[in-house]
């Protein structure tokens, strides 16, 4: 986040901060849950995970408690989630796999950015794109049903359809990072040329 001074309660630990770190902490016992094929374990820990990721961003709007260490570890604390769920789900079969590479690689764009902006020491405002809401709604929403029993599923939502749509918000969510972030470092580097 781009700040030219810090306040003193930047990096405080407050209550949406214990909250996301505590879904980072949930993140490895998911993990396990599920290679341990306690499918409906894994279940309620990604759902409480999921329902803390809402949460701690609804604190931190209606008591004005956001800082600038939550605004990194939410995003940091969702892709570790959403990344190691749908590793996971691919390696066991249970979703394509070309659906955990869609993911990953748009993860990975977004990451090579964010790295990228750091190297050329430009700052950005890190705030989630409204496509890109939908697109983790969407990611948590296949990870959910994807670990209920199969009748529940087909009763709830068309399995392939879940995921072509969660396939194409996720590509339409990487395309508008690269296109905005090259944007930035363009402007950016523009303004430091015209300033020579």
């Amino acid at each position: 986040m781009c700040h030219s001074a810090l306040k003193s309660g930047d990096f405080d630990i407050n209550i949406p901060n214990l909250i996301t770190i505590s879904r980072i902490v949930l993140t490895p016992v998911f993990v396990i849950l599920l290679l341990k094929d306690l499918r409906f374990a894994a279940f309620v820990v990604f759902t409480v995970a999921g329902i803390s990721d809402a949460l701690d961003g609804l604190i931190a709007r209606c008591f004005n408690k956001r800082t600038v260490l939550g605004s990194y570890l939410d995003p940091i604390a969702d892709k570790l989630l959403l990344v190691s769920a749908f590793v996971c789900l691919a390696v066991l079969e249970i979703i394509p796999e070309w659906l955990a590479v869609i993911v990953l690689s748009r993860d990975i764009v977004i990451v090579l950015g964010i790295a990228v902006f750091s190297i050329t020491d430009i700052h950005v405002e890190m705030r989630p794109s409204l496509v890109s809401k939908c697109t983790t709604l969407f990611q948590i929403a296949t990870v959910i049903l994807s670990l209920l029993e199969p009748k529940i599923k087909i009763a709830l939502f068309s399995e392939n359809l879940l995921y072509w749509f969660t396939a194409g918000l996720t590509v339409l969510s990487g395309f508008h990072y690269l296109y905005h972030g090259l944007n930035i470092l363009q402007n950016s580097l523009g303004n430091s040329q015209g300033r020579k």
